[in-house]
């Protein structure tokens, strides 16, 4: 006899009140991740996630969606504290960091972790329009 597959349930994670925000700032989307201080995922949101097509992914209006997404499963999990990684040079960089202030998270630091190379490969050439 087959019995049908049961569920599988997500653990529910320890509650915690200090965690990291990631943020991705792409020119043509914006990535945010909340993880604990050991750097294990909490939550996730992107703008694909959050309803957004083509273009519209990359307007700093989709990053304050994304935020306001993240920020509800992050409080339910009892995160107050954040500390913000910002990479990238989208649009949605700033409006990010401010949506995070707007939805009550006391921010302790603002890190700049984009990457910059130190005259690696070559540069693509510029578009020519």
């Amino acid at each position: 006899m087959n019995t049908p597959p049961s569920r599988v349930h997500k653990a529910n994670k320890p509650l915690q009140s200090r965690g990291h925000v990631h943020i991705l700032a792409t020119f043509n989307n914006t990535l945010v991740t909340v993880t604990d201080l050991g750097g294990n995922v909490l939550t996730w949101a992107s703008a694909g996630k959050c309803g957004f097509k083509g273009p519209k992914k990359a307007t700093p209006y989709a990053a304050g969606v994304i935020i306001r997404a993240v920020a509800d499963k992050a409080k339910e999990m009892g995160i107050r504290e954040i500390e913000v990684f910002v990479r990238g040079v989208g649009a949605g960089r700033e409006s990010a960091v401010r949506a995070l202030a707007a939805n009550g998270f006391l921010i302790t630091a603002i890190r700049d972790v984009t990457p910059i190379p130190h005259n690696g490969v070559r540069a693509p050439k510029p578009r020519r329009i």
